[in-house]
């Protein structure tokens, strides 16, 4: 299903651009978010650390739950037109947090702005699976994946960059930008893709129908617990980075270089994953790089209990953590998504509603639970991705399911 011209006048590149940028605003409301937790809460009167956390799962929350709307709204109108009210919605919240005046207010809006991204997000990874299948769909969603990843290596410092020059306020105008700027390039260059016969009716009785495909499909739904589960420990560890490099390590202005190599071995995961699926298989990989995750975990835990792990230890570990995860997340989206390509937009929005729901519910307790040190996270990570792997482990793909006829 691959060809020079994707989809209208879109090449595979510019397809794949576009993907990766509307996902990418969404890592962009997180992670430039991360140098400035200390100065949002002196300047909106929050003195708590950990409390300040809270903008970032709020987001999360929003993203997750509006996710089971977008779903079924772009599979009973297309993608187009529930993709662009989702950019709007970003864009206006954006501009609110703007000229907030307390921080409760400031969470709301992260809330509204979270849910407004979660049209980009589930309608993304629709519109791929409208394209490609298998381990080519594989492929792109790590093409895209990488793309993407690659925000955490400039968003701290776009971040850091942005509150040298402005307040805290000059990052939401920055996100409200991007937002604007991929609101405009959807717009001019994104046709429908998809198929009016795919087209399902949109209300309660149809989003049972459709919620229940998904969840009865047992394979899929293992993936997309696993994810879940998987993300949680990532957004633990998301919410509390600054704490833990300023904190602990006393990098001080130079954590978002820190925190980029993140981002820089989460994109070169993505690219190994993108050459290597088509040859060993999707399931394969994902495996074996869980396995890995779970294997740099116990090093973290032994050593932390002896205090403080040397800074250059701790970036190899969790430089080795991202790379195995953005080979895991993207074959395990796919798994998932294969079998329901004739509701991928209510898959993607059941994939989306759980990962982010249960990650943010999980991230925030595991946030909430710092002390000083990385053991918390470091536990955390051991159960969730063990858990995860109980959950795949002899999982295969399943069939694509029968949708009744309307």
């Amino acid at each position: 299903m691959t060809s020079p011209k994707v989809v209208g006048r879109l090449g595979r590149f510019e397809f794949i651009t576009l993907i990766a940028a509307l996902i990418a605003i969404n890592a962009f409301a997180i992670d430039v978010m991360l140098p400035g937790l200390q100065q949002i809460g002196a300047g909106l009167g929050e003195a708590d650390p950990n409390r300040r956390q809270l903008v970032i799962p709020a987001y999360m929350l929003g993203f997750g739950v509006l996710q089971i709307v977008f779903g079924p709204l772009s599979d009973r109108y297309g993608r187009r037109k529930p993709l662009l009210v989702g950019l709007v919605i970003y864009c206006i919240a954006a501009l609110s947090a703007y000229v907030v005046t307390d921080f409760n207010s400031l969470v709301l809006l992260r809330c509204v702005q979270g849910a407004g991204a979660a049209g980009s997000a589930v309608i993304a990874m629709a519109l791929i699976r409208d394209l490609f299948v298998g381990d080519e769909m594989s492929k792109t969603m790590s093409l895209a994946f990488m793309v993407m990843m690659v925000s955490p290596i400039f968003a701290p410092i776009i971040g850091q960059v942005l509150l040298l020059a402005f307040d805290w306020r000059g990052l939401f105008a920055f996100m409200a930008c991007l937002g604007a700027i991929v609101t405009i390039w959807t717009y001019v260059r994104l046709p429908e893709t998809l198929k009016p016969e795919n087209k399902r009716p949109f209300g309660i009785g149809p989003m049972i129908e459709g919620f229940g495909i998904v969840f009865s499909n047992h394979t899929a739904m293992r993936y997309v617990l696993a994810t879940a589960l998987l993300f949680g420990g990532l957004l633990g560890f998301l919410t509390s980075a600054q704490q833990i490099y300023v904190g602990i390590y006393q990098v001080g202005a130079w954590f978002p270089a820190f925190f980029a190599t993140a981002g820089a071995a989460a994109a070169l995961g993505g690219f190994a994953n993108s050459q290597l699926v088509e040859k060993y298989g999707m399931r394969k990989i994902a495996f074996l790089s869980l396995v890995v995750f779970i294997a740099t975990v116990p090093v973290l835990l032994i050593g932390s209990t002896f205090g403080a792990l040397p800074v250059w230890l701790f970036l190899v570990i969790n430089a080795v953590q991202f790379f195995t995860f953005s080979m895991i997340m993207p074959n395990f989206g796919s798994l998932a998504l294969e079998p329901l390509g004739e509701v991928a937009g209510t898959a993607a929005s059941a994939q989306g509603f759980l990962q982010m729901v249960l990650g943010a519910g999980i991230g925030t307790y595991v946030g909430q639970q710092f002390n000083g040190t990385v053991i918390p996270f470091g536990i955390a990570q051991l159960v969730l991705s063990v858990l995860a792997l109980a959950l795949t482990f002899g999982a295969g793909r399943s069939r694509p399911v029968a949708v009744p006829a309307e």
